[in-house]
């Protein structure tokens, strides 16, 4: 398959015609990637059950992982489900458009592959610009997970689809460097308390202070269970080579390395920018000086170590406090071992 590649170009005239080109690839049943705040989507017509299949033979998805339907406006919302508690219009004030998925009774108007048979649904309104023009124009609601290979880091760049996806997809929107970095927050709003089924964008804490109460769903730590959201059931993340996430002083961390050198292992090391001026490795990722600036930098850490430059990444472990929850699901998602030490 022949995959179109758009950059815009910020010359209107020339972008309109792009964003038009796509839109009219996602009406005829194709798929196509594009920018959101979070990461990288890839994109098919939601109420197209052959359009969402391609999806999943593209990333190799399993056919049980629902997906997240993308919609321009609050008033496309409203067109896939049937209603919801009075706390999401308070949520959707404070936090739409934005990283925050809201799982709701769905109305059936999605194809049952985007739902994976369940009642509920997955909808979200992006804030990033391109993702709503495109759904703008569109006039559709859009299913898209991350646009990459299944279980692999997902992508924060278009040369991340490219790399994962070129030639298994009809086209890449290029809209640059994505904000956040990590996968909107997933929050079933079916019943009287808000539960979260995915840590992301936007934290506990931050929900909390609009709702008065937040849960965490306990299917979290189980994998058994059937997921109700993205991101729930499968290994995902994971890098090219085995990732441990070492929880320790930096000294007990450098000895895990030294360790690891002694068996002639080639050791990447990415962590904090302060943990990184005290520590050695063969490859060393600074991931910034906070846990936003981590979230925003990690995808891109985990794709950028190579197996044949690295046997192994070292990760720090970092606190779950605000999008450091999110942070640590996705390390632990991606993680071979996670390892305390002294």
């Amino acid at each position: 398959m022949e995959t179109k590649y758009w950059k815009l170009t910020k010359q209107e005239k020339i972008d309109i015609e792009m964003i038009q080109e796509a839109s009219t690839l996602l009406k005829q049943g194709e798929t196509v990637a594009f920018p959101t705040e979070t990461v990288y989507g890839l994109g098919a017509d939601a109420t197209n059950s052959e359009a969402v299949s391609k999806i999943f033979a593209a990333k190799g998805r399993p056919q049980d992982n629902p997906l997240i339907a993308h919609v321009a406006n609050k008033q496309q919302l409203e067109r896939l489900v049937c209603g919801w508690p009075a706390y999401v219009d308070k949520l959707m004030e404070a936090f739409a458009p934005g990283p925050l998925t809201f799982v709701l009774p769905s109305n059936g108007v999605c194809a049952e592959n985007v739902t994976a048979g369940l009642s509920t649904i997955g909808v979200r309104i992006p804030s990033h610009p391109i993702a709503r023009w495109l759904l703008r124009v569109c006039d559709l609601p859009i299913a898209a997970p991350s646009a990459n290979l299944s279980g692999k880091p997902s992508p924060t760049s278009a040369e991340h689809v490219w790399t994962d996806l070129q030639g298994k997809i009809a086209g890449v929107v290029d809209g640059g460097t994505t904000g956040v970095g990590l996968e909107s927050t997933v929050i079933d709003c079916t019943q009287d308390i808000p539960i979260i089924l995915r840590p992301g964008g936007i934290t506990q804490e931050e929900i909390k202070e609009i709702t008065g109460a937040v849960m965490i769903d306990p299917a979290l730590a189980n994998q058994s269970e059937r997921p109700k959201s993205p991101g729930m059931k499968y290994k995902h993340y994971s890098p090219e080579v085995p990732l441990y996430i070492v929880e320790g002083s930096l000294e007990a961390i450098q000895r895990k390395i030294n360790q690891l050198k002694m068996e002639g292992k080639l050791v990447g090391l990415m962590a904090s920018t302060k943990a990184t001026n005290h520590l050695t490795a063969d490859e060393v990722i600074p991931l910034g000086d906070n846990l936003t600036q981590i979230a925003s930098k990690l995808y891109d850490a985990l794709r950028t170590f190579k197996n044949g430059k690295v046997d192994i990444i070292i990760s720090e472990s970092f606190s779950e406090k605000g999008i450091g929850q999110a942070v640590m699901n996705r390390l632990k998602k991606a993680a071979s071992q996670y390892i305390e030490l002294n």
